[in-house]
This record gives C-alpha cells, structure tokens and sequence, in this order.
C-alpha cells in the first residue's frame, strides 16, 4: 500500500491501519521535545530515544512520523519559525523585513536557537544543509526579489550587486545572534540592519522610518 501526503510533518508517511485515528497532541508533543532538546543540547547530543521519551511517546511513534533525527529537527524548525505559513507572501518593503527581523530576533529563546542551528555546521552538518534545501532557498529567494525591487524603485544604487549585499545582510544576522550579547531592543537591531543597508547606498531619511513588530 503506498504512502500518503502527511499535512502535519509535510513529508509521506506509511498507510495506518483503519480505526486508529492520528494524534495531533502527540504530533506537536513531538516536534516541541525535539526543539526544547535542539535548544538545550545542540544537534548531535539530541536523539530520537531522548524525543520520545520526553514527549511521553514511544520511539515507534516518532519513527511513523519522521524518517531520522535530521527529517524531525528540520520539521521541528519549520514548525518553530513558521516556514510553511500561507500567509506569508513576502514583505512591502525593507523596513517592514527588518522590523519582522528584530521581533524575531529580540526572543531569547529564538536567538538560542539560531545559535544551535548554524553551530551544528560542524557537529551535525546534515542539519543545516536539509533545512537550506526545505527551507532557506524560499526565503532567500524572497528576500532577493525585495532587494531587487528595491533597487528598481531607486531606493538602491542601479549598480549594486544584489547577492553581495544579501550575504552582508546574512553576516549581520550571525553577527546580532553571535557576537552581539541578547537584547530585546527591536528598534535598535532593526536600525543595525539598516546600518548595513546605508553603506549600500540606500536611500531613505530618518523621519522616513519606523520600526514596529511586523504584522
């Protein structure tokens, strides 16, 4: 009997047999196990027996919903950062982007967990490279048109190199969750942000902007 589409996991799970209805309150005691112990420990040191056993499940339970320790983290990430949200169409403009940005970034909790992510380069590298193939070329690719449109309203300089200016705005979110000690100032990480857009030649004056939590 071949697999159906799984809403909730967003991959494929085997036919169950009739009368045993899914969980959902095992589903999201699941993923939120996964992401407490991705927090807590970092990649490597989580484990499908340490997921299981905290989300009050048995390891057979885990394995019906995801494949591996890498298919439940990255759902775990999905899940936490709303990647999969039809709602989100993009952003009107950098301001708005940067301001969504700050919100998220003024968490502890998600500033922890970026932290665990790109550190796993190392320790659990499978890790990042799913989740940029699921999730990271999306966004990029959003974030990318916006560049553009802005550059072809004139806000940007006509000659700039689009791709270079995403990689320094890449390096100053690393920067804001690596080097930066954890602050909850979404104004002042937002104005970082356009900091960097300035030495670009971004065109835009100060009673132009106002920060606010994107909505």
């Amino acid at each position: 009997m071949t697999g159906q589409p799984d809403e909730t996991t967003g991959g494929t799970r085997a036919a169950r047999p009739p009368g045993r209805p899914r969980s959902q309150e095992a589903d999201l005691a699941i993923l939120s196990a996964a992401l407490d112990l991705l927090i807590e420990q970092g990649a490597a040191q989580t484990s499908i027996e340490q997921v299981a056993r905290r989300a009050g499940v048995t390891r057979a339970t885990v394995y019906r919903r995801f494949a591996d320790k890498t298919a439940l983290l990255v759902r775990a990430l999905e899940w936490a950062n709303h990647d999969n949200d039809p709602a989100f169409t993009g952003w009107r403009d950098l301001e708005h982007m940067f301001a969504d940005w700050a919100a998220y970034l003024a968490v502890p909790r998600h500033r922890r967990l970026l932290r665990r992510l790109y550190g796993s380069v190392d320790d659990y590298p499978e890790l990042v490279a799913a989740y940029r193939v699921v999730n990271g070329g999306r966004r990029a690719a959003v974030v990318r048109e916006l560049l553009c449109r802005t550059r072809d309203l004139g806000r940007l300089p006509g000659d700039v190199d689009v791709d270079a200016v995403q990689r320094m705005l890449t390096a100053a979110v690393l920067y804001e969750v690596g080097v930066q000690p954890d602050r909850d100032d979404e104004a002042a990480i937002a104005a970082d942000f356009l900091a960097v857009m300035r030495l670009v030649g971004y065109d835009i004056s100060d009673d132009q902007i106002t920060f606010h939590r994107a909505k």
